[in-house]
């Protein structure tokens, strides 16, 4: 059984500033271990241009590994339009791709930013993606909504 996840680029970020920290942990599940990482080309092209901010200063073999791990190991998807209003329109395709992916499967969107997207149950933190793994809510889950 898989949990896939969109991972917002904030989650990202906080994960290479610090990788022994929560988004750290995430990031590790999602290019080895239970979360399976929801795409699409904009959202690769946005991690690729974050990542290599000159801001942060992040090692171009570092930023390499993520952005080639998500990508081997990701789902790519082709969203629909949403018709949810965002403050900045650069999230919306975060929210796009989850809601692509709501049709077949349990998703999550994974963000650091939580008060920039609709309230719902499938937007949580890190630190609350982390919880869902580690209890196996997502597969009750699962197994409740009939997806294997």
């Amino acid at each position: 059984m898989k949990l896939y996840a969109v991972i917002d680029t904030n989650v990202l970020v906080s994960a290479l500033l610090r990788w022994d920290s929560v988004p750290g942990r995430l990031l590790e599940q999602a290019l080895t271990g239970s979360i399976i990482p929801l795409l699409c080309d904009e959202i690769m092209a946005e991690y690729e241009n974050v990542l290599r901010r000159k801001k942060f200063s992040f090692k171009e073999q570092d930023i390499q590994v993520v952005t080639e791990g998500l990508r081997t190991r990701g789902i790519f998807l082709d969203p629909e339009k949403v018709e949810e209003i965002f403050s900045d329109p650069k999230d919306i395709i975060f929210y796009a791709v989850t809601m692509e992916a709501k049709k077949k499967h349990d998703a999550y969107l994974v963000t650091g930013n939580i008060k920039h997207f609709p309230v719902k149950p499938f937007v949580v933190t890190p630190r609350e993606m982390l919880t869902i793994l580690e209890t196996g809510l997502w597969l009750i889950q699962e197994e409740d909504s009939g997806d294997k």
